[in-house]
């Protein structure tokens, strides 16, 4: 999504530069309202589309509700969570281009609708990585770079409850190390588009597994003093560049894997939900986990809080059995 219908300087008041830089920026500034992962999968959503209604003969724009069901109905070999985003995406095209588009017509609601009848509404999420899963995984930690990298970016990360695109944006001056343990300042989030930011305290525990400790041996050992917090490591021990969303994925998986843990069950998410359903289990209350959590929904944090609390009482043997 690259373009704006911004009327041209020539267009209001014939050409004049300064205008021009007026229109540019605003041109910019509307691009920002969006994260630059949505404006890319917006921008590849509306090509599998424009492709699609080529083939079939269709004009993309405007479309008909019943045209944008049609290409549902093709696509439904795609989760029903894509296929949302993509309706979402035609949408967004079509006001940029001054149509308007009813996502709440039928012939679209009712095809997704059917979609999620047919499918079951369960969705599948990535494992926890509790409290108890993170002992298991750090205990088999080294002392070795990539080591002590990921002891440190596991610890926060779950410590914090972040969403691994916040963990690899993180810079040094964002996490300030103190007596008590960690201010971590999150400068822009999922949820947060406008960019009011957020802090967030991590307290030092004095167990192996303390978050802080962990980040303050990562930075010595690597010499960080500014810049990326987290870094690739390569096979030789060398400091690389910030680290992506994906390798946080990667490298939840790779040390579930080396704890005897099922890696496939595991994700980048897997830090954050972790957080929640230890907190869960340790009987602390909703508010209190989303104000570290930050979810915007408490329906979607009780997911993770009856997780955590599902064995909290035996009914089985409370029925006798």
């Amino acid at each position: 999504m690259t373009t704006l219908p911004v009327p041209t300087s020539a267009s209001i008041l014939g050409p004049t530069s300064e205008l021009d830089a007026v229109v540019e920026r605003a041109a910019g500034l509307a691009r920002q309202a969006r994260a630059p992962n949505t404006l890319r999968a917006y921008e590849s959503d509306w090509r599998d589309f424009e492709r699609w209604c080529g083939a079939q003969g269709f004009d993309p724009i405007p479309a008909p509700p019943a045209v944008v069901g049609l290409f549902l109905a093709a696509h439904e070999h795609l989760s029903v969570a894509t296929l949302s985003r993509r309706v979402s995406s035609i949408a967004a095209r079509h006001r940029q281009a001054g149509h308007s588009l009813d996502t709440r017509h039928p012939a679209i609601a009712d095809v997704l609708r059917g979609l999620r009848r047919e499918r079951g509404s369960t969705q599948r999420r990535a494992e926890a990585l509790t409290v108890g899963h993170l002992r298991q995984v750090v205990a088999g930690l080294g002392d070795s770079l990539g080591d002590l990298r990921d002891r440190a970016l596991l610890l926060v990360g779950t410590a914090a409850a972040l969403r691994r695109s916040e963990l690899v944006a993180l810079d040094v001056a964002d996490i300030a190390v103190l007596p008590e343990g960690l201010r971590v300042t999150i400068r822009r989030s999922k949820t947060d588009s406008e960019g009011y930011g957020a802090v967030l305290a991590v307290g030092r525990t004095g167990r192996l597994t303390c978050p802080t400790a962990a980040y303050e041996r990562w930075l010595a050992v690597a010499g960080i003093v500014e810049g990326a917090a987290f870094r690739g490591v390569d096979r030789h021990g060398r400091l690389g560049g910030r680290l992506s969303g994906n390798a946080v994925a990667l490298i939840v998986q790779r040390r579930t894997a080396a704890a005897g843990l099922d890696a496939a069950a595991f994700s980048g998410h897997s830090l954050r939900s972790g957080f929640a359903t230890s907190a869960a289990r340790a009987g602390m209350g909703e508010f209190k986990i989303a104000a570290q959590t930050r979810h915007a929904s408490l329906a979607v944090l009780r997911r993770y809080v009856r997780e955590g609390r599902l064995f909290e009482e035996n009914l089985a043997a409370e029925i006798g059995l």
